[in-house]
């Protein structure tokens, strides 16, 4: 079976646990593909890649929140109204 891997490293498990810090600084800051019996097991994401991300996760969920709310009805106020 064919599987994608989304990164353009990659690492066995076994050279995780030998050493992660080199496996990790070995993408310079980008995902790791760990591979168990040349499968995708998981990726090994740093903390900028991770935190990033996450930041783009929120806007597109805000985006969302705010695509849903723009078809609402509106009401008219004025500073003297609050």
């Amino acid at each position: 079976m064919a599987t994608r891997i989304l990164a353009d490293v990659t690492a066995s498990i076994t050279e995780l646990k030998a050493n992660p810090v080199k496996v990790a600084n070995s993408a310079y800051g980008e995902p790791v593909a760990i591979l168990n019996r040349n499968e995708p097991a998981f990726y090994c994401v740093p903390v900028d890649a991770y935190e990033m991300m996450m930041d783009k996760l929120e806007d597109l969920e805000l985006l969302s929140i705010a695509k849903d709310r723009e078809t609402e009805e509106t009401d008219s106020v004025t500073i003297d109204n609050l």
